[in-house]
């Protein structure tokens, strides 16, 4: 009798991780919101470097977080700036409109 309730348990916990985890597959790309994933794109942002193939990559990537960035006000100057505008353009990635 034990051994049918651990077996029912473990089945409850399998359930619960499997709804678990397709809740934050379905909550959007925000779960994979991670500013540092535009360090490629730096010297273009912050300089006047060419954006790399890397960079593009990268922001193509992170467009979902877009106005997430845009909303914090540690990044918003970035992604707001000539600059992040002028990568976000040859990257061929929608400047947000938030």
């Amino acid at each position: 009798m034990a051994a049918k309730r651990g077996r029912a348990a473990v089945v409850v916990l399998a359930a619960a991780v499997m709804v678990a985890a397709a809740v934050l597959c379905g909550a959007g790309a925000e779960a994979a919101c991670d500013a540092m994933q535009l360090t490629p794109c730096a010297g273009a942002i912050i300089g006047n470097a060419a954006p790399t193939a890397a960079c593009c990559s990268r922001m193509k990537e992170q467009q979902p977080c877009l106005c997430q960035y845009a909303r914090d006000p540690n990044l918003q100057r970035y992604v707001n700036s000539p600059n992040g505008k002028k990568v976000m353009a040859a990257c061929r990635v929608p400047v947000p409109t938030c």
